[in-house]
């Protein structure tokens, strides 16, 4: 599933109605008033591991710094136990198989472990143990587990926030009662700022709406720049996956050859943590038409 479709999946209902001590993998809750309770969770409040950028230095003390880049993150629920009247404990362990069934695709994954309320990560059940010892009989599993991989490692806020920019348009002319000659206001700057309240940098689902010459998206916070040497028609949109890395039109091709000189590689462009300070332009002898507009599409993202 790309990070276009991920951002249109709604789990916010999903959290709201989780309690602490609950986990939901797709449709499946696990915890707190179910079935299947556990006792240790393992992964979640670690930071994965780390692949580490940084080289000896060969004739100084230290080394020469280098990027910190994480691994998957692995979840795992350990020392769980599932319990049932014994006459329904083989439907509760069906339902448990066939919801941790091996998937080609990541599920929403939520976990609320305390008054934070929950995080989301994308991942896939890897392995699955239910052992089958003499509590079986009178409806008791103890020992079993479950193991999540997640290829993002980043734990996400499950709501979808949202930015609309403009293009900066020119004063509009207006009188005022106080003798003071004609004012400007502002129809629209072409500038918003987008807050990204976890601690990790997130990746943003970009829409560039024409009509629109040559559509410019800056974030100058972090100095990153789309731009793509292209005119949109009115109603024309092309949707900059930054995670996947792909700038597409609806028909489905591709507009990466469009790109500028200037323009960042599309996986650069990312929300740091924090405040983000974003511009929305077009060439600079292009009129700045109402219509167009650059929409971001984010989730606040956790280490």
């Amino acid at each position: 599933m790309s990070q276009t479709d991920r951002t249109r999946v709604d789990v916010a209902p999903a959290a709201a109605s989780m309690v602490v001590g609950q986990l939901r993998y797709g449709e499946l809750l696990l915890g707190t008033n179910t079935p299947y309770k556990w006792r240790k969770l393992a992964g979640w409040e670690e930071l994965p591991e780390v692949d580490n950028g940084s080289v000896p230095r060969p004739s100084a003390h230290g080394a020469f710094l280098g990027l910190l880049l994480s691994q998957t993150r692995t979840i795992a629920l350990d020392e769980m136990i599932v319990r049932a009247p014994v006459e329904h404990l083989g439907l509760v362990v069906e339902t448990l198989n066939t919801a941790t069934a091996l998937v080609e695709d990541e599920q929403p994954l939520l976990i609320s472990i305390d008054e934070r309320g929950p995080l989301l990560a994308w991942a896939r059940a890897v392995r699955r143990t239910v052992p089958v010892e003499p509590g079986y009989a009178v409806g008791t599993v103890v020992e079993a587990k479950l193991e999540f991989e997640a290829t993002d490692p980043r734990r996400y806020s499950p709501a979808v926030q949202h930015a609309e920019l403009g293009l900066p348009e020119p004063c509009l002319p207006w009188h005022g009662d106080y003798g003071h000659g004609p004012r400007g206001i502002p129809a629209s700057t072409g500038d918003h700022t987008a807050y990204n309240l976890g601690s990790a940098p997130t990746h943003p689902v970009v829409e560039l709406h024409g009509p629109v010459d040559t559509p410019r998206l800056t974030n100058t916070t972090t100095g990153a720049v789309l731009e793509y040497e292209v005119i949109l028609d009115p109603g024309e949109v092309l949707t900059v996956d930054t995670f996947a890395g792909t700038a597409t039109l609806p028909d489905g091709s591709s507009l990466l050859t469009a790109a500028s000189v200037e323009c960042w590689p599309e996986p650069a462009f990312t929300l740091a943590a924090g405040t983000n300070c974003l511009t929305f332009r077009a060439a600079p002898d292009a009129p700045a038409d109402p219509r167009a507009a650059a929409v971001l599409r984010w989730r606040s993202a956790h280490w």
